[in-house]
């Protein structure tokens, strides 16, 4: 299976040069990273090349890295049906320079991309349809951002003297408790509130 993989990298990474930036085989699948203005050149190689046919389109999906400099990976899975192989193909932007839409390619990538955006704020440029997916119009941020709120910013209800849907800022009733993941078992490091007067030896 290895040496399957490994032949296979090689010859994507002949086929496609400079822009296959690495590759390594993880978990019996191969991953190649690439460059992200080389995006529609390597899903097309990927697609047509008769040593490879990823003619289906699995999944495309984001990773949020907030301590990089371009903190989201975009990453595209395909399944090869002639070799019976996967590949995972993944690239890195940043929430302001769009990645170029392979719909032109996919057309099932359409819904793939605009989850991508709702759930992250990951751009595609010559999308023919960016917006919303998952959440409503008017909701403010990206939910699986890494620095988005718990709570989110807004609460929906349903006002039964308006009869209507309503949307509220979140109003906690109580601080959010500081989390130290220490073992039960082997107590905190700290006095908890309410505790003082507890025997401390």
């Amino acid at each position: 299976m290895d040496e399957a993989l490994n032949e296979l990298a090689e010859h994507i990474q002949m086929g496609l040069g400079e822009s296959v930036l690495s590759w390594a085989t993880d978990y019996g699948q191969l991953t190649i990273t690439v460059s992200a203005s080389d995006i529609l050149d390597v899903v097309r190689f990927l697609r047509d090349n008769s040593s490879c046919k990823f003619v289906n389109l699995t999944d495309i999906c984001g990773v949020d890295w907030p301590g990089r400099e371009k903190r989201f990976d975009v990453v595209y899975h395909f399944l090869s049906p002639v070799q019976n192989q996967r590949i995972r193909v993944k690239l890195a932007t940043d929430d302001e320079t769009p990645v170029a839409s392979i719909t032109p390619l996919f057309p099932g990538a359409e819904w793939f991309e605009r989850e991508a955006y709702d759930m992250y704020g990951i751009l595609f440029s010559g999308h023919p349809d960016l917006r919303r997916i998952l959440t409503d119009y008017g909701f403010d941020g990206h939910p699986l951002r890494k620095d988005f709120p718990l709570t989110g910013y807004v609460e929906v209800r349903y006002d039964d003297e308006k009869k209507r849907v309503v949307y509220e800022p979140v109003q906690l009733s109580q601080e959010f408790r500081n989390f130290d993941f220490l073992s039960p078992w082997e107590g905190t490091d700290y006095v908890l509130p309410g505790d003082e007067k507890a025997n401390t030896n």
